[in-house]
């Protein structure tokens, strides 16, 4: 947490998150845009921010983008934050409720996992594996385009608008997110009114991108395209950080969290 600590005691760099939080996944280009900043100062702030865990990026075509990752300051909150007054917490409180409040159209999440980039393909892709982590197994062939069906909780969801969007072993893989049915709602306790706010939403993707990082792989996870005050995306990111924290504990144990 050092290194989240440095990060956030810069005020520039509690800019750029200022910013990424206003409209998440900008490039180098837009951020200097609009900030009083070198090129070369934002790239340096961003570098910072990207160790410590703040700031994820992804690659658009040639084009890199900047996202915020507000798991680091949420897990400083679990830890102290409760324990103090608030109002004497400061900017870094400040800024957490900025970043929980804030309506976003996305969800950006990385990890670092001692594993190769081909077995944790296989652990997101291969329903032996994601059931052990996640409870779910995709039908499908992993093709661009190939529609898929998700099973969970002993019920079968399938709809003509679940596909697979993008598919490069061992790289990256890309999928819409699954229907929200009836059947999927009894199965997972989901009540009738949270079913409907669901139901009336737009549907979003999840695009996963693998990095070598040495013995390690980068692994990337963006959900993109929720609408404002996103019921999905309320859901989706509390699930996210357990999910792939339960991901890295089965591929580096053998086991994964309970």
């Amino acid at each position: 947490m050092d290194e989240v600590f440095k990060a956030l005691a810069d005020p520039s760099r509690r800019l750029l998150l200022d910013v990424l939080n206003e409209r998440n996944g900008q490039t180098l280009r837009e951020l200097c845009a609009g900030l009083e900043m070198a090129r070369q100062s934002v790239s340096k702030h961003l570098a910072v921010l990207e160790t410590a865990g703040l700031v994820t990026t992804t690659w658009r075509g040639r084009e890199k983008l900047h996202h915020l990752d507000a798991a680091p300051i949420n897990a400083i909150a679990d830890r102290w934050m409760t324990r103090y007054d608030r109002r004497r917490a400061g900017a870094l409180a400040d800024l957490k409720r900025a970043l929980e409040s804030a309506p976003m159209n996305e969800f950006a999440y990385t990890t670092y996992i001692n594993t190769t980039p081909e077995k944790l393909w296989k652990a997101l892709t291969d329903p032996a594996f994601t059931r052990q982590y996640w409870g779910v197994s995709f039908e499908t062939d992993w093709k661009k385009g190939s529609p898929m069906a998700w099973a969970e909780s002993g019920a079968k969801t399938e709809d003509p608008a679940q596909v697979v969007l993008e598919s490069d072993p061992y790289r990256r893989l890309s999928y819409t997110w699954h229907t929200f049915t009836a059947e999927w709602a009894d199965a997972n306790g989901i009540n009738a009114g949270t079913l409907a706010k669901l139901q009336g939403e737009s549907r979003t993707k999840v695009t996963f991108t693998l990095e070598p990082q040495g013995e390690l792989v980068k692994l990337t996870v963006l959900h993109d395209g929720f609408d404002d005050d996103s019921t999905t995306r309320a859901m989706c990111s509390q699930g996210w950080p357990a999910l792939l924290s339960s991901l890295k504990t089965l591929l580096e144990t053998g086991v994964p969290l309970p």
